[in-house]
């Protein structure tokens, strides 16, 4: 998170047992507000695999009576969506219960779950696939983003959206540098001309889909159907989900009804990322929580 410190008061939090780290929260601070880290797509309570409910809770109560005492009045939370647990991990969304959680905010993001695929690309899926592969276009994983950056994604978010990635280049080369197993870049290449590309973000489950964008020629050169193709049926066929993100606007208010029918041709389905905002003082719900 230092690429962006800038923009953030880190307000990161280590929770610990018997002087052994168990848990964490990446998290800002924001006036008398603690956010789980808004620097992050996804974000919430951080456990080691051999932590049990008592555990959680003490690590929740410790950590609202800590905000209270520092006069914080409020924690925002946006909880990891469960595909990316590697273990079941819903102790915190039954505490959220317990305290009177409000939940304020409920996006959706498109996955495919691969023990259930339903190996149904769409016509116009399929039609682009055939597209790229009449066009010979190949598919190339590089260490460098600078050309998908500076050449295809920067030029149509100006374009189409009037904005900038949320990462520059130096940012997202400093992250991939850090993480050369986590950032994976694929471009697809129109003879020796780079027409669009994507960049993963991955986990041990998951394969997460952080950038996507190609040239003005995508339609008829079939270049997103041909790449999606090879990263959903070849790629990544072993991991556990390929999820797409999320097709929001207006802050989980609305849907890009385009975009996630996109997503959906690929035979991605919904899954929910939720927010909630908690009064620190609540901490005093969980003292009578056992019987």
């Amino acid at each position: 998170m230092e690429y962006h410190s800038d923009r953030f008061q880190d307000y990161s939090l280590l929770f610990f047992k018997n002087e052994k780290l168990i848990g964490l929260l990446p998290a800002n601070l924001q006036g008398n507000i603690l956010h789980s880290h808004q620097g992050l797509s996804y974000g919430g309570l951080v456990f080691d695999s051999g932590i049990k409910f008592t555990d959680v809770l003490e690590v929740m109560k410790s950590l609202l009576f800590f905000l209270e005492e520092k006069n914080i009045q409020t924690f925002h939370i946006k909880l990891l969506p469960e595909i990316y647990n590697l273990l079941p991990s819903s102790e915190v969304n039954y505490l959220l219960f317990k305290m009177n959680a409000k939940l304020t905010r409920k996006d959706i993001a498109s996955v495919i779950d691969y023990s259930n695929k339903l190996n149904k690309f769409s016509s116009n899926r399929k039609r682009g696939v055939k597209k790229g592969i009449k066009n010979n276009l190949v598919v190339k994983e590089e260490g460098d983003l600078t050309s998908f950056w500076n050449e295809i994604l920067i030029p149509n978010l100006k374009e189409n959206h009037n904005t900038n990635p949320v990462h520059t280049v130096e940012e997202i080369m400093r992250l991939k540098n850090s993480f050369p197993s986590h950032i994976k870049q694929f471009n697809v290449y129109d003879t020796n001309k780079i027409v669009g590309g994507v960049t993963i973000f991955e986990t041990s489950k998951v394969a997460h889909v952080q950038y996507i964008s190609a040239n003005s020629d995508k339609q008829q050169l079939g270049a997103l159907d041909f790449l999606f193709n090879y990263l959903i049926n070849e790629k990544y066929i072993n991991k556990c989900y390929f999820d797409f993100g999320i097709s929001m606007e207006n802050k989980g208010q609305q849907i890009n009804e385009g975009l996630l029918a996109w997503k959906e041709s690929f035979g991605a389905r919904s899954i929910v990322h939720e927010f909630y905002e908690i009064s620190t003082k609540n901490h005093l719900l969980l003292n009578d929580l056992f019987i």
